[in-house]
C-alpha cells in the first residue's frame, strides 16, 4: 500500500484506524488495581511505515487509542519529508487542531530545505523570523526536534525567542 504522509495527517481517526494494527494491553506503572486488571494500554501501528504510537495515560481504551493516534500523527509530521513545498494555509494553527501535525510538517519540509535556517524559512512563508521562531517553541517536541536536526548538521542550538 502507498501513503502519502498528508493524507494520513488529515484522515479522521476511524479511517486512520482503518489501516492501522491496534492493539491493546495492561500498561504497567502507577494506577494501582485498575490498570493491573484492565487492557487499556492502546498501542496502534502502521507497520508498512514501521511506526507506533502508545498511550495509557487514561482508563478509557477509547480515550487512549485517541491519544495514541495522536502521538503517531505527530511521528508521522516529525519524521517523513515531502520535496514539494507548500506554506501552511492557517499560519496561527492551534495545536489541538486536528491539521495541526500536517502544519507542523509542512513547516518542517520547509525548514529542511533552507537547510534547517529559519530566517530563510520565514521568508519563504511569508513571515518574521521572531513569529518562525515561536511557532516552534510552543510547541516542547517540535521545538527538540528542531534543536536536534541543527545539531545534526552543526548549526549553533536556538535560543528561545525574545532572549
Amino acid at each position: 500500500m502507498n501513503f502519502d504522509r498528508n493524507s494520513l495527517l488529515l484522515m479522521d481517526d476511524s479511517t486512520l484506524c482503518s489501516i492501522c494494527k491496534i492493539t491493546f494491553s495492561k500498561g504497567s506503572g502507577p494506577g494501582g488495581q485498575k490498570r493491573n486488571k484492565t487492557s487499556s494500554l492502546a498501542t496502534v501501528e502502521l507497520p508498512e511505515l514501521g511506526v507506533s504510537a502508545g498511550d495509557c495515560t487514561e482508563r478509557s481504551q477509547f480515550r487512549n487509542r485517541s491519544n495514541a493516534l495522536k502521538k503517531l500523527r505527530m511521528m508521522l509530521a516529525l519524521n517523513f519529508r515531502e520535496s514539494e513545498l507548500k506554506i501552511p494555509e492557517n499560519m496561527a494553527c492551534s495545536m489541538n487542531s486536528p491539521a495541526y501535525p500536517l502544519f507542523a510538517a509542512q513547516l518542517l519540509d520547509i525548514m529542511q530545505s533552507n537547510d534547517w535556517d529559519y530566517r530563510k524559512s520565514a521568508v519563504f512563508c511569508g513571515i518574521s523570523p521572531t513569529a518562525m521562531l515561536k511557532k516552534f517553541y510552543r510547541d516542547p517536541e517540535l521545538w527538540q526536534f528542531l534543536q536536534k536536526k541543527r545539531q545534526e548538521s552543526s548549526l549553533p542550538p536556538l535560543l528561545a525567542p525574545g532572549h
